[in-house]
This record gives structure tokens, C-alpha cells and sequence, in this order.
């Protein structure tokens, strides 16, 4: 089954191997050495990662999230969440439940970031501690372009808390120059990872202060940092999953890294959108604002989402629906993971097929 949703994703050999590894104890010292390679690793994805220490969580790219909310935004000064679909506004949502002061600047869901708007809620509301974010909007597809966004908040001394679960590893994230308080990531998605494991890269000089905000037990990333500077963790870590985690680190580094993951998922993404575009189909927001593994697309009223579904689905690709007020209307397909040639040769001639029958 190829996997054409916004991760999991399908699995390469190398990967799915590492998950055969023998069974470990998370305390034991070929856990914690596993720990600090992968730790390495992460800091290694990006230039200007020497200043940003990764803090590895067992949970989903949601945890890393909400972890990174929890230690970082204040208890008594707000935060600013800039929501432009879903994932913004799930952020606006943990930290309502964390009971922490919060503000939502609600963008429309195929808007890009007015960062005048972001200026002007700052100038009303001074004592703003933080500005979070989300880098790749997969809600729509959207890459949001958070340069200027960036250096306001450098500008104001207000730190940056970036959800960059969907891009991580398969976009540009300048950390030197945006300088980012922290960044969220997930192992099963550009970095071609198992579900299971997240992590956040965060300033050390933030992490060794030692500060923190957290409101619960598991999620306070000050207590990981500690205990993994020297490989261990707090609570029993998928293993199993972090062993996959290597694999596929070490297969990112082989492959180029980053942007020879960014190229790669460019030319599948063109291809499924040329090959739609023939059939009368259109994408929901511009490609040009797309990100490079991330394309939605508007659904033809001849044609039925679960129809589309079920029909590739038969054919070995699962594909993604929309989510909220765009279910049924916009599909999703990503290009991340283990996808090869012939396997784009068989989605262009399914597509093809379906649209044909739902046109006629």
C-alpha cells in the first residue's frame, strides 16, 4: 500500500528493518547511545542547529506540539497563535486546555499570513511573550512564508514557537536567521520515520536555564533535556521505534538531506498536479504557495470523495480527505516516503480513469 496521505508514510526496506531490532531496555546504555545518535542527528537536519538542542518524545508530531506549548508559552504572559487552518487552531485548543493565557489571530484557511495583522495585535497587546505558529498548513497545502514573520518577532523580543511537524526535514528552516524559541517535528513524515516518536529542537540557553512553564508531568521537555544530555529519558521511550528513527536519519544524511528531500518531493508533487490539471482538476490555493509534498485539490461536483478514495484504494494508494467545513469538497495527496517511478506511472493512470468515468 503507498501511502499518499500527509503521513505515515510507506516505509523504505532500510527502515522497516530497523524496526526488527532487538528488544531493549530504555535504561539500559545501548539505549541511551541509540538516544544521543539520534539526538545528533536531528540537530545535524539544518545550518545553525548548534544552538538548538533536540528533545525526543515518545507520542505523535501532536505531542511534540503540545509538549513545546506547555514548556514555552507562559502561565502569565499570552501567547499569539496565528491560525490559518486546522493546526493553528489546534494549538489555540492546547493551550486553552493548559489554561494559559492565549490570543487567536484567525486567518481565513486559504489565507497566507498578514504579518501587519500580527504587528498590530503585538502593538495592543505589549506584554505578548510568544508568537506560534504553523510552518506547513496541511490543512490546504499551504507553505506559509514565515521570514517576515520572524523578524518581527526578533524585532520585539518575542519568542517564535514554530509547529513544523508536516515540513521538517522537506523544506527550508533557517534557524540562524529566524532564530526560533522551538521547533516541533515528528519522526513519520519527511524524515520517513515510523509513527511513535516526535521531538523539539529548542534554544539551548532556553533549555539550560532550566525554566519552565509546563502544566503537566510528561510534557515538561526541561526534565527530557536533562536526563537525555547523557542518552536517558524520564518515561519508557518507544524503542523499537527510535531504532527506525536512526535508520532513517541515516538514510536522510545518504539521500542529501533536506533539500534533496525538498527536490524530490517538488518532482513528485508537479507530476500529480500536471496530471490532475489534464483531467480538469484544479488545485485549492496556488501551487506556487504549496508545499513541496503537499497538494489539495478541488473536487469536481461530478466527482464523490469516497468514490475517489475507495477507487485508488483498490489500486494500492491511500489519499487524504479534507478536514472541517472542506470535507468532501478538496481531496489531499502527499509525496513523501518510499514512492518510486512506477508507482507514480500507476496513481497518474488511476487518476486518469476515475476522472474519466465521474466526466462522462
Amino acid at each position: 500500500m503507498i501511502l499518499l496521505n500527509p503521513g505515515p508514510v510507506t516505509l523504505t526496506p532500510r527502515v522497516r528493518q530497523a524496526l526488527n531490532c532487538d528488544d531493549m531496555c530504555h535504561r539500559e546504555p545501548e539505549f541511551a547511545a541509540l538516544t544521543l545518535d539520534v539526538l545528533r542527528a536531528l540537530e545535524a537536519v539544518y545550518d545553525g542547529g548548534g544552538e538548538y538542542a533536540a528533545v525526543m518524545l515518545s507520542g505523535s508530531g501532536t505531542c511534540a506540539v503540545e509538549a513545546m506549548l506547555s514548556t514555552f508559552a507562559s502561565k502569565t504572559a499570552p501567547t499569539l497563535v496565528v491560525c490559518n487552518g486546522v493546526y493553528g487552531e489546534r494549538m489555540a485548543a492546547m493551550l486553552a486546555r493548559q489554561d494559559k493565557p492565549a490570543a487567536s489571530l484567525k486567518l481565513g484557511w486559504t489565507d497566507a499570513i498578514d504579518v501587519t495583522l500580527v504587528e498590530k495585535n503585538l502593538d495592543a497587546n505589549p506584554d505578548t511573550a510568544n508568537v506560534a505558529v504553523v510552518h506547513n498548513e496541511t490543512t490546504t497545502g499551504r507553505l506559509n512564508d514565515l521570514g517576515a514573520l520572524a523578524a518581527l518577532c526578533e524585532k520585539r523580543r518575542v519568542g517564535l514557537l514554530i509547529d513544523a511537524v508536516s515540513s521538517f526535514g522537506g523544506e527550508a528552516l533557517p534557524l540562524a536567521v529566524w532564530k526560533p524559541l522551538a521547533v516541533a517535528g515528528t519522526a513519520n513524515k519527511c524524515l520517513h520515520g515510523a509513527p511513535g516518536v516526535s521531538f523539539v529542537l529548542a534554544r539551548r540557553d532556553a533549555l539550560d536555564s532550566g525554566a519552565s512553564h509546563s502544566t503537566t508531568l510528561y510534557l515538561d521537555l526541561s526534565t527530557y533535556y536533562r536526563e537525555q544530555l547523557k542518552g536517558w529519558s524520564p518515561f519508557t521511550q518507544a524503542v523499537h521505534v527510535v531504532s527506525a528513527l536512526r535508520a532513517a536519519l541515516n538514510e536522510f544524511k545518504d539521500e542529501g538531506g533536506w533539500a534533496a528531500r525538498n527536490r524530490l518531493y517538488t518532482q513528485r508533487s508537479t507530476r500529480v498536479r500536471r496530471v490532475l490539471a489534464d483531467a480538469g482538476i484544479e488545485t485549492m490555493i496556488p501551487a506556487a504557495v504549496c508545499s513541496s509534498m503537499l497538494t489539495a485539490f478541488t473536487l469536481p461536483q461530478d466527482a464523490d470523495y469516497v468514490a475517489l478514495h475507495d477507487s485508488l484504494k483498490d489500486q494500492g494508494f491511500v489519499i487524504y480527505a479534507g478536514q472541517g467545513a472542506l470535507a468532501g469538497r478538496v481531496f489531499r495527496i502527499a509525496t513523501m516516503g518510499d514512492i518510486g517511478d512506477a508507482d507514480l506511472d500507476r496513481l497518474a493512470d488511476a487518476l486518469k480513469a476515475f476522472f474519466t468515468r465521474a466526466h462522462a
